[in-house]
């Protein structure tokens, strides 16, 4: 397979606030094709909505073997091999099943009066700091990281720690793979000592609920850490990147960001915002074929990776009506913006509760909320799989 054959993936783009171009170009051709990894590997990419369906749901496509040392991958370390997200079943369903405690309809709700205690909190600042101010560093940013430790039970002044090793983490170029290794046993180190201390001194928080739990739902050491690293790096720089990038979007489209203040909108326009906003290059996770699979006319053979391109796959016009379209009334809206199947996102309701909160408290605060710079201006953060503006300048 020469270069030509298989471009580099993710695709260079001078207009990171929108999916690249080759996403549409693929959807129209064949749907699916080879790239090269930032690793070097290469991978069947998927652009269709329901091969990305298909994809996400066939236990044929493992992410098991995406952790078996020598299989492709994205990025320069090893996937941990006992995450939730690198299990297939029957011990993904164990796990989940267990992980479940942390996002029942329950606690989701019972975090809605923090969030909006904490965004009122960082909107009055967004004020005092005006009447211009970098929307990432008041309120994209601290707002998931706020949350995310509400819901683990990790102390205020720990925030930036973690946080810098999470963007390590994450980064598929310009890290080392011993770099990126030593942020994860930095944040595995840091949760280890924290959990000792909440067996000791038992709290009233998921890592409290799941470190005491009783032994027949109890995870094993190691399940915990890689859990709690995965709830950090999911639940911080993804909803970040949601939240900017969703501002952003409404904002170069005025007349949606002015729809908000209708009611009954804003619940639309969450769902809206998730198929829209690219928070991510691709939006999915490498799968392993465990066998020779026909996929999209394309024969997929057994060891071979598959990536869905899930950010993709929600402008596909087979399935929504103009799909370049922001449109925060669109009904129905089948986006798959949070996975599909088994994998789906755990903490789509917290995702949910966040963004909503984010948007609809900063529309009913400031309804003049205008870009302070031209959106070719901003810079973009583009060495991992998230994406978002470094800053996003607004004033009102």
């Amino acid at each position: 397979m020469t270069t030509e054959e298989a471009p580099p993936f993710p695709f260079p783009t001078d207009r990171p606030w929108e999916p690249a171009r080759e996403f549409a170009a693929l959807r129209a051709l064949d749907g699916i094709r080879r790239v090269r990894l930032p690793t070097g590997d290469r991978a069947w990419l998927v652009t269709r909505y329901e091969d990305n369906r298909r994809v996400l749901s066939d236990p044929r496509f493992s992410r098991a073997a995406a952790a078996h040392a020598g299989a492709p991958r994205a990025r320069r370390a090893p996937l941990e091999a006992r995450s939730l997200t690198t299990m297939d079943p029957p011990e993904h369903t164990r796990l989940r099943r267990v992980a479940m405690r942390a996002f029942t309809t329950r606690r989701v709700e019972a975090l809605r009066p923090g969030i909006q205690r904490t965004t009122d909190r960082l909107l009055d600042g967004l004020a005092t700091a005006g009447p211009g101010a970098d929307l990432v560093a008041v309120l994209a940013r601290p707002l998931p990281v706020a949350v995310i430790c509400q819901l683990l039970g990790v102390p205020a002044e720990d925030h930036e720690r973690f946080g810098a090793w999470t963007r390590v983490y994450l980064s598929v170029d310009g890290r080392s793979a011993e770099e990126i290794e030593a942020a994860a046993a930095s944040l595995k180190g840091y949760l280890a000592g924290l959990i000792a201390e909440k067996r000791r001194r038992p709290t009233d928080d998921l890592l409290g609920d799941l470190a005491c739990a009783p032994e027949e739902e109890r995870l094993d050491e190691e399940e915990l850490l890689t859990f709690g690293v995965t709830l950090l790096v999911a639940g911080v720089e993804t909803v970040a990147h949601e939240i900017s990038g969703s501002v952003l979007a409404l904002l170069r489209h005025r007349d949606q960001w002015e729809l908000l203040q209708k009611p009954g909108v804003l619940e639309k326009a969450v769902e809206e915002l998730i198929r829209y906003t690219p928070a991510a290059v691709s939006g999915g996770t490498v799968r392993i074929a465990l066998e020779d699979v026909e996929l999209g006319g394309v024969l997929v053979r057994a060891g071979e990776a598959v990536l869905p391109a899930v950010i993709s796959a929600d402008r596909d016009a087979a399935v929504f009506d103009d799909p370049d379209r922001l449109d925060v009334a669109r009904d129905p809206n089948p986006h798959i913006g949070f996975g599909y199947g088994p994998h789906r996102c755990l903490g789509a309701q917290l995702a949910r509760a966040e963004l909503g909160i984010a948007v609809g408290s900063l529309a009913a605060r400031f309804p003049g909320l205008r870009p302070a710079v031209e959106v070719e201006e901003l810079e973009w953060d583009l060495r991992t799989m998230q994406r978002g503006p470094r800053a996003l300048p607004v004033v009102w």
